[in-house]
Protein backbone atom coordinates (compact mmCIF):
# COMPACT_ATOMS: atom_id res chain seq x y z
CA UNK A 1 0.00 0.00 0.00
CA UNK A 2 1.61 3.27 -1.10
CA UNK A 3 2.16 5.20 1.99
CA UNK A 4 0.83 9.09 1.70
CA UNK A 5 3.16 12.00 2.42
CA UNK A 6 3.51 13.03 5.79
CA UNK A 7 2.09 16.40 6.75
CA UNK A 8 3.90 19.32 8.85
CA UNK A 9 2.02 19.81 11.68
CA UNK A 10 -0.76 22.09 11.72
CA UNK A 11 -1.12 25.23 14.84
CA UNK A 12 -3.21 24.20 17.16
CA UNK A 13 -6.33 26.90 16.06
CA UNK A 14 -6.08 25.65 12.93
CA UNK A 15 -6.38 22.06 14.67
CA UNK A 16 -9.39 22.97 16.91
CA UNK A 17 -10.94 24.16 13.59
CA UNK A 18 -10.60 21.04 11.72
CA UNK A 19 -12.09 18.90 14.96
CA UNK A 20 -15.10 21.19 14.69
CA UNK A 21 -15.57 20.26 11.42
CA UNK A 22 -15.35 16.57 12.22
CA UNK A 23 -18.11 17.40 14.55
CA UNK A 24 -20.35 19.19 12.97
CA UNK A 25 -20.33 16.67 9.75
CA UNK A 26 -20.86 13.96 12.36
CA UNK A 27 -23.32 16.02 14.63
CA UNK A 28 -26.64 15.02 12.94
CA UNK A 29 -26.17 11.18 12.88
CA UNK A 30 -24.75 11.14 16.57
CA UNK A 31 -27.48 12.99 17.86
CA UNK A 32 -30.24 11.44 15.63
CA UNK A 33 -30.06 8.13 17.54
CA UNK A 34 -30.64 9.46 20.39
CA UNK A 35 -33.60 11.41 19.43
CA UNK A 36 -34.96 7.99 17.79
CA UNK A 37 -35.00 5.94 20.68
CA UNK A 38 -35.61 8.74 23.54
CA UNK A 39 -32.15 8.19 24.83
CA UNK A 40 -30.19 11.75 26.17
CA UNK A 41 -28.95 13.52 23.22
CA UNK A 42 -26.46 14.65 26.06
CA UNK A 43 -25.09 11.47 27.06
CA UNK A 44 -24.34 10.43 23.15
CA UNK A 45 -22.36 13.26 23.01
CA UNK A 46 -20.18 12.53 26.12
CA UNK A 47 -20.31 9.16 25.10
CA UNK A 48 -19.33 9.68 21.66
CA UNK A 49 -16.52 12.24 23.19
CA UNK A 50 -14.92 9.92 25.79
CA UNK A 51 -15.55 6.90 24.06
CA UNK A 52 -13.34 8.34 21.07
CA UNK A 53 -10.67 9.44 23.44
CA UNK A 54 -10.58 5.78 24.93
CA UNK A 55 -9.97 4.57 21.63
CA UNK A 56 -6.96 6.88 20.70
CA UNK A 57 -5.84 5.67 24.30
CA UNK A 58 -5.81 2.19 23.41
CA UNK A 59 -4.37 2.66 19.40
CA UNK A 60 -1.61 5.13 20.53
CA UNK A 61 -3.44 7.77 18.76
CA UNK A 62 -2.45 6.40 15.40
CA UNK A 63 -5.54 6.18 13.34
CA UNK A 64 -7.86 9.40 12.52
CA UNK A 65 -11.55 7.94 13.17
CA UNK A 66 -14.30 9.23 15.35
CA UNK A 67 -16.51 7.27 17.18
CA UNK A 68 -20.55 7.99 17.15
CA UNK A 69 -23.66 7.00 17.82
CA UNK A 70 -24.33 3.60 16.21
CA UNK A 71 -27.33 3.43 14.23
CA UNK A 72 -27.60 -0.47 14.35
CA UNK A 73 -29.23 -0.19 17.63
CA UNK A 74 -31.84 2.25 16.99
CA UNK A 75 -34.38 -0.76 16.32
CA UNK A 76 -33.23 -3.24 19.14
CA UNK A 77 -32.59 0.01 21.53
CA UNK A 78 -36.91 0.83 20.93
CA UNK A 79 -37.60 -2.69 21.11
CA UNK A 80 -35.70 -3.23 24.69
CA UNK A 81 -36.99 0.08 26.46
CA UNK A 82 -40.16 -1.28 25.38
CA UNK A 83 -39.59 -4.30 27.07
CA UNK A 84 -37.62 -4.10 29.77
CA UNK A 85 -36.89 -0.63 30.68
CA UNK A 86 -33.96 2.02 30.01
CA UNK A 87 -31.99 0.28 33.22
CA UNK A 88 -31.67 -2.60 32.01
CA UNK A 89 -31.35 -1.55 28.20
CA UNK A 90 -27.77 -0.21 29.25
CA UNK A 91 -26.86 -2.55 30.66
CA UNK A 92 -27.26 -4.90 27.70
CA UNK A 93 -25.90 -2.34 25.59
CA UNK A 94 -22.86 -2.09 28.28
CA UNK A 95 -22.82 -5.95 28.07
CA UNK A 96 -21.96 -5.62 24.02
CA UNK A 97 -18.46 -4.50 24.70
CA UNK A 98 -17.89 -8.21 25.41
CA UNK A 99 -18.57 -8.99 21.44
CA UNK A 100 -16.03 -6.74 20.67
CA UNK A 101 -13.54 -7.91 22.88
CA UNK A 102 -13.94 -11.45 22.07
CA UNK A 103 -13.92 -10.18 18.39
CA UNK A 104 -10.17 -8.59 19.49
CA UNK A 105 -8.67 -11.61 21.17
CA UNK A 106 -10.11 -14.05 18.18
CA UNK A 107 -8.28 -11.43 15.59
CA UNK A 108 -5.34 -10.93 18.17
CA UNK A 109 -4.63 -14.77 18.19
CA UNK A 110 -6.06 -16.21 14.73
CA UNK A 111 -5.95 -13.00 12.43
CA UNK A 112 -9.06 -11.15 10.89
CA UNK A 113 -10.11 -14.10 8.95
CA UNK A 114 -11.86 -15.62 11.76
CA UNK A 115 -14.52 -12.83 11.88
CA UNK A 116 -15.39 -13.22 8.15
CA UNK A 117 -15.18 -17.50 8.37
CA UNK A 118 -18.14 -17.22 11.23
CA UNK A 119 -19.52 -14.01 9.59
CA UNK A 120 -19.38 -14.14 5.84
CA UNK A 121 -21.96 -11.56 3.87
CA UNK A 122 -24.92 -14.67 3.23
CA UNK A 123 -24.89 -13.90 7.35
CA UNK A 124 -24.09 -10.31 7.74
CA UNK A 125 -26.45 -9.28 4.92
CA UNK A 126 -29.59 -10.58 6.15
CA UNK A 127 -29.14 -9.45 9.47
CA UNK A 128 -28.16 -5.62 8.96
CA UNK A 129 -31.68 -5.48 6.88
CA UNK A 130 -33.54 -7.03 9.74
CA UNK A 131 -31.75 -4.43 12.24
CA UNK A 132 -33.54 -1.72 9.16
CA UNK A 133 -36.57 -3.43 8.41
CA UNK A 134 -38.00 -4.37 11.75
CA UNK A 135 -39.38 -1.60 13.42
CA UNK A 136 -40.31 -0.11 9.80
CA UNK A 137 -43.68 1.16 11.01
CA UNK A 138 -42.02 3.09 13.88
CA UNK A 139 -40.74 4.86 11.57
CA UNK A 140 -44.01 5.45 9.46
CA UNK A 141 -45.97 6.16 12.61
CA UNK A 142 -43.70 9.08 13.63
CA UNK A 143 -44.19 10.97 9.95
CA UNK A 144 -48.25 10.48 10.28
CA UNK A 145 -47.67 12.02 13.65
CA UNK A 146 -48.67 9.29 16.16
CA UNK A 147 -46.67 7.80 18.58
CA UNK A 148 -43.99 4.86 18.20
CA UNK A 149 -46.52 1.84 18.61
CA UNK A 150 -49.36 4.19 16.74
CA UNK A 151 -51.60 4.54 19.44
CA UNK A 152 -51.56 8.30 20.33
CA UNK A 153 -52.14 11.04 17.89
CA UNK A 154 -49.48 13.32 18.75
CA UNK A 155 -49.66 16.02 15.65
CA UNK A 156 -52.75 15.84 13.15
CA UNK A 157 -52.02 14.05 10.49
CA UNK A 158 -52.09 16.32 7.25
CA UNK A 159 -49.70 18.86 9.42
CA UNK A 160 -47.72 15.89 10.34
CA UNK A 161 -47.27 14.14 6.71
CA UNK A 162 -46.34 17.58 5.48
CA UNK A 163 -43.48 18.45 7.82
CA UNK A 164 -42.25 14.72 7.39
CA UNK A 165 -42.04 15.02 3.56
CA UNK A 166 -39.99 18.45 4.08
CA UNK A 167 -37.39 16.47 5.82
CA UNK A 168 -36.98 13.20 4.01
CA UNK A 169 -37.69 15.38 0.46
CA UNK A 170 -34.43 17.75 1.95
CA UNK A 171 -32.87 14.88 3.12
CA UNK A 172 -33.19 13.14 0.08
CA UNK A 173 -32.32 16.11 -2.28
CA UNK A 174 -28.87 16.86 -0.22
CA UNK A 175 -27.84 13.48 -0.47
CA UNK A 176 -28.49 13.45 -4.34
CA UNK A 177 -27.56 16.61 -5.86
CA UNK A 178 -25.48 18.55 -3.28
CA UNK A 179 -21.89 18.57 -3.94
CA UNK A 180 -18.99 19.51 -1.82
CA UNK A 181 -18.98 19.56 2.07
CA UNK A 182 -22.69 19.95 1.91
CA UNK A 183 -23.31 16.45 1.05
CA UNK A 184 -22.03 15.27 4.06
CA UNK A 185 -24.47 16.51 5.74
CA UNK A 186 -27.95 15.41 4.59
CA UNK A 187 -29.18 14.23 7.94
CA UNK A 188 -28.36 17.34 9.43
CA UNK A 189 -30.11 19.63 6.96
CA UNK A 190 -33.44 17.12 6.83
CA UNK A 191 -33.94 17.68 10.51
CA UNK A 192 -33.07 21.35 9.76
CA UNK A 193 -35.80 21.96 6.55
CA UNK A 194 -38.28 20.06 8.91
CA UNK A 195 -37.92 21.90 11.90
CA UNK A 196 -38.68 25.07 10.34
CA UNK A 197 -41.11 23.69 8.70
CA UNK A 198 -42.50 22.86 12.04
CA UNK A 199 -42.05 26.15 13.80
CA UNK A 200 -44.12 27.52 10.79
CA UNK A 201 -46.67 25.43 12.17
CA UNK A 202 -46.72 26.36 15.18
CA UNK A 203 -45.46 22.68 16.38
CA UNK A 204 -42.26 23.85 18.59
CA UNK A 205 -42.52 25.40 22.05
CA UNK A 206 -39.41 27.18 22.95
CA UNK A 207 -40.32 27.50 26.84
CA UNK A 208 -38.40 24.73 28.22
CA UNK A 209 -35.57 25.90 26.11
CA UNK A 210 -35.66 29.42 27.90
CA UNK A 211 -35.93 27.47 31.11
CA UNK A 212 -32.87 25.30 30.82
CA UNK A 213 -29.68 26.50 32.23
CA UNK A 214 -26.68 27.13 29.65
CA UNK A 215 -24.40 24.46 32.25
CA UNK A 216 -26.38 21.44 32.54
CA UNK A 217 -25.14 18.11 34.25
CA UNK A 218 -25.99 15.25 32.03
CA UNK A 219 -28.83 12.80 34.21
CA UNK A 220 -26.79 9.51 34.33
CA UNK A 221 -28.87 6.73 34.14
CA UNK A 222 -27.12 3.64 36.03
CA UNK A 223 -27.64 0.22 34.26
CA UNK A 224 -29.17 -3.06 35.76
CA UNK A 225 -28.42 -6.30 34.17
CA UNK A 226 -31.16 -8.57 32.95
CA UNK A 227 -30.07 -11.76 31.29
CA UNK A 228 -33.17 -11.39 28.67
CA UNK A 229 -32.20 -7.99 27.42
CA UNK A 230 -28.74 -9.10 27.06
CA UNK A 231 -29.00 -12.11 25.26
CA UNK A 232 -31.73 -10.31 23.00
CA UNK A 233 -28.84 -7.37 22.40
CA UNK A 234 -25.51 -9.30 21.94
CA UNK A 235 -26.18 -10.58 18.65
CA UNK A 236 -26.71 -6.99 17.01
CA UNK A 237 -22.88 -6.44 17.67
CA UNK A 238 -22.07 -8.64 14.55
CA UNK A 239 -23.20 -5.73 11.92
CA UNK A 240 -21.13 -2.84 13.56
CA UNK A 241 -18.13 -5.43 14.12
CA UNK A 242 -18.00 -6.01 10.61
CA UNK A 243 -18.54 -1.88 9.63
CA UNK A 244 -15.65 -1.59 11.99
CA UNK A 245 -13.48 -3.88 9.76
CA UNK A 246 -14.40 -2.02 6.63
CA UNK A 247 -14.18 1.21 7.82
CA UNK A 248 -10.63 0.37 9.49
CA UNK A 249 -9.84 -0.87 5.78
CA UNK A 250 -11.24 2.61 4.14
CA UNK A 251 -9.46 4.92 6.07
CA UNK A 252 -6.51 2.72 5.59
CA UNK A 253 -6.58 3.21 2.12
CA UNK A 254 -7.06 6.84 2.25
CA UNK A 255 -4.21 7.89 4.27
CA UNK A 256 -2.17 4.99 2.65
CA UNK A 257 -1.30 3.14 5.76
CA UNK A 258 -2.80 -0.38 7.02
CA UNK A 259 -3.81 0.19 10.45
CA UNK A 260 -5.02 -3.65 10.62
CA UNK A 261 -1.46 -4.48 11.00
CA UNK A 262 -0.34 -0.94 13.11
CA UNK A 263 -1.67 -0.32 15.61
CA UNK A 264 -3.75 -3.42 14.82
CA UNK A 265 -7.21 -4.64 13.95
CA UNK A 266 -7.64 -6.54 17.78
CA UNK A 267 -6.50 -2.79 19.21
CA UNK A 268 -9.13 -0.52 16.87
CA UNK A 269 -11.87 -3.71 18.21
CA UNK A 270 -10.52 -3.11 21.31
CA UNK A 271 -10.78 0.50 21.74
CA UNK A 272 -14.34 0.39 19.90
CA UNK A 273 -15.36 -2.05 22.72
CA UNK A 274 -14.12 0.16 25.19
CA UNK A 275 -16.54 3.12 23.97
CA UNK A 276 -19.42 1.15 23.80
CA UNK A 277 -18.90 0.24 27.58
CA UNK A 278 -18.62 3.74 28.81
CA UNK A 279 -21.77 4.86 26.75
CA UNK A 280 -23.53 1.59 28.21
CA UNK A 281 -22.56 2.59 31.84
CA UNK A 282 -23.77 6.26 31.86
CA UNK A 283 -26.85 6.02 29.66
CA UNK A 284 -25.98 6.81 26.02
CA UNK A 285 -26.14 5.13 23.04
CA UNK A 286 -23.29 2.45 21.89
CA UNK A 287 -21.11 3.95 19.39
CA UNK A 288 -19.26 3.01 16.17
CA UNK A 289 -16.58 4.38 13.52
CA UNK A 290 -18.32 6.95 11.77
CA UNK A 291 -18.53 6.58 7.54
CA UNK A 292 -19.08 10.47 7.36
CA UNK A 293 -15.95 11.08 9.12
CA UNK A 294 -14.03 9.25 6.72
CA UNK A 295 -15.15 10.67 3.98
CA UNK A 296 -14.68 14.33 5.26
CA UNK A 297 -10.80 13.26 5.73
CA UNK A 298 -11.16 12.37 2.28
CA UNK A 299 -11.94 16.03 1.11
CA UNK A 300 -10.30 17.70 3.80
CA UNK A 301 -6.96 15.27 2.63
CA UNK A 302 -6.31 16.39 6.69
CA UNK A 303 -5.32 12.65 8.34
CA UNK A 304 -4.07 13.76 11.61
CA UNK A 305 -5.46 11.66 14.38
CA UNK A 306 -5.26 14.82 16.54
CA UNK A 307 -7.93 16.72 14.92
CA UNK A 308 -9.87 13.88 16.06
CA UNK A 309 -8.95 14.63 19.31
CA UNK A 310 -10.46 17.58 18.87
CA UNK A 311 -13.69 16.71 17.93
CA UNK A 312 -14.16 14.57 20.87
CA UNK A 313 -13.14 17.43 23.48
CA UNK A 314 -16.00 19.46 22.20
CA UNK A 315 -18.61 16.65 21.86
CA UNK A 316 -17.82 16.54 25.70
CA UNK A 317 -18.25 20.02 26.28
CA UNK A 318 -21.61 20.23 24.49
CA UNK A 319 -23.02 17.55 26.29
CA UNK A 320 -22.84 20.17 29.49
CA UNK A 321 -24.31 22.79 27.47
CA UNK A 322 -27.81 22.91 28.83
CA UNK A 323 -30.14 24.63 26.52
CA UNK A 324 -28.50 23.22 23.42
CA UNK A 325 -29.88 19.80 24.54
CA UNK A 326 -33.10 21.32 25.56
CA UNK A 327 -32.94 22.71 21.86
CA UNK A 328 -32.88 19.41 20.50
CA UNK A 329 -35.55 18.19 23.22
CA UNK A 330 -38.13 20.21 21.03
CA UNK A 331 -37.98 18.93 17.47
CA UNK A 332 -41.33 17.11 16.87
CA UNK A 333 -42.06 13.85 16.24
CA UNK A 334 -43.02 13.92 12.29
CA UNK A 335 -39.49 15.53 11.42
CA UNK A 336 -37.67 12.13 13.71
CA UNK A 337 -40.54 10.14 11.34
CA UNK A 338 -39.55 11.47 7.49
CA UNK A 339 -36.00 11.16 9.26
CA UNK A 340 -36.54 7.25 10.36
CA UNK A 341 -38.22 6.09 7.00
CA UNK A 342 -35.10 6.65 5.03
CA UNK A 343 -32.64 5.93 7.23
CA UNK A 344 -34.09 2.47 8.72
CA UNK A 345 -34.23 1.61 4.89
CA UNK A 346 -30.71 3.01 4.16
CA UNK A 347 -29.59 0.32 7.04
CA UNK A 348 -31.85 -2.43 5.42
CA UNK A 349 -30.09 -1.57 2.04
CA UNK A 350 -26.64 -1.47 3.36
CA UNK A 351 -27.58 -5.23 3.92
CA UNK A 352 -28.80 -6.00 0.81
CA UNK A 353 -25.72 -4.40 -0.86
CA UNK A 354 -23.78 -6.48 1.08
CA UNK A 355 -24.81 -9.79 -0.68
CA UNK A 356 -24.66 -7.79 -3.84
CA UNK A 357 -21.20 -7.22 -3.47
CA UNK A 358 -20.15 -10.35 -1.95
CA UNK A 359 -22.25 -11.92 -4.98
CA UNK A 360 -24.06 -14.31 -2.97
CA UNK A 361 -25.77 -17.20 -5.22
CA UNK A 362 -29.48 -17.07 -4.12
CA UNK A 363 -29.45 -20.00 -6.48
CA UNK A 364 -27.72 -21.82 -4.45
CA UNK A 365 -30.31 -23.88 -1.58
CA UNK A 366 -27.94 -22.95 1.81
CA UNK A 367 -27.90 -18.97 0.55
CA UNK A 368 -31.24 -18.94 -0.15
CA UNK A 369 -32.48 -21.14 2.96
CA UNK A 370 -30.29 -18.52 5.41
CA UNK A 371 -31.73 -15.73 3.80
CA UNK A 372 -35.24 -16.91 3.53
CA UNK A 373 -35.21 -17.78 7.28
CA UNK A 374 -33.58 -14.70 8.77
CA UNK A 375 -36.12 -12.34 6.49
CA UNK A 376 -39.26 -14.36 7.86
CA UNK A 377 -38.26 -14.65 11.12
CA UNK A 378 -37.26 -11.30 12.16
CA UNK A 379 -39.71 -9.01 9.76
CA UNK A 380 -42.87 -11.88 10.75
CA UNK A 381 -41.41 -11.07 14.62
CA UNK A 382 -40.91 -15.24 15.46
CA UNK A 383 -40.05 -15.29 19.73
CA UNK A 384 -38.82 -18.06 20.87
CA UNK A 385 -39.54 -18.78 24.86
CA UNK A 386 -37.12 -20.77 27.03
CA UNK A 387 -39.12 -20.50 30.63
CA UNK A 388 -39.40 -16.85 30.50
CA UNK A 389 -36.67 -16.00 28.86
CA UNK A 390 -37.58 -14.42 24.98
CA UNK A 391 -35.02 -15.00 22.01
CA UNK A 392 -36.53 -12.60 18.99
CA UNK A 393 -35.56 -10.09 16.70
CA UNK A 394 -32.31 -9.11 15.96
CA UNK A 395 -30.73 -11.69 18.61
CA UNK A 396 -32.76 -14.93 17.29
CA UNK A 397 -32.02 -13.97 13.34
CA UNK A 398 -27.82 -13.49 14.39
CA UNK A 399 -27.94 -16.90 16.26
CA UNK A 400 -29.80 -18.45 13.75
CA UNK A 401 -28.05 -17.30 10.89
CA UNK A 402 -24.64 -18.06 11.98
CA UNK A 403 -25.99 -21.80 12.87
CA UNK A 404 -27.42 -22.30 9.34
CA UNK A 405 -24.26 -20.83 8.39
CA UNK A 406 -21.88 -23.64 9.99
CA UNK A 407 -24.44 -26.56 9.71
CA UNK A 408 -25.09 -26.23 6.34
CA UNK A 409 -22.80 -27.78 4.14
CA UNK A 410 -21.02 -25.63 1.55
CA UNK A 411 -22.44 -24.79 -2.24
CA UNK A 412 -21.45 -27.71 -4.23
CA UNK A 413 -19.88 -27.00 -7.73
CA UNK A 414 -21.90 -27.43 -10.65
CA UNK A 415 -20.94 -29.27 -13.51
Amino acid sequence: MREVPIQSPDPLWRQAISGAQILFVAFGALVLVPLLTGLNPSLALLGAGVGTLLFQLVTGRQVPIFLGSSFAFIAPIIFSIQTWGVPATMGALACVSVMYFLFAGLVWKHGAEIVHRYMPPVVVGPIIMIIGLSLAAVGVNMAMGRSGDGKIELVPYATALTVAAIAFGTTVLVAVFARGFFRLVPILAGVGAGYIAAILFGLVDFGKVAEAPWFSMPTFVAPSFELAAILFMLPVALAPAIEHVGDVLAIGGVTGKDYTEKPGLHRTLAGDGLGVLFAGMVGGPPITTYSEVTGAVTLTRNYNPAIMTWAAVLAIILAFFGKFNALLATIPVPVMGGIMMLMFGSVASIGLNTLIKARVDLDEPRNLVIVSAVLVMGIGGLALNFDGLTLQGVSLCGVVAVLLNLVLPAARSRG
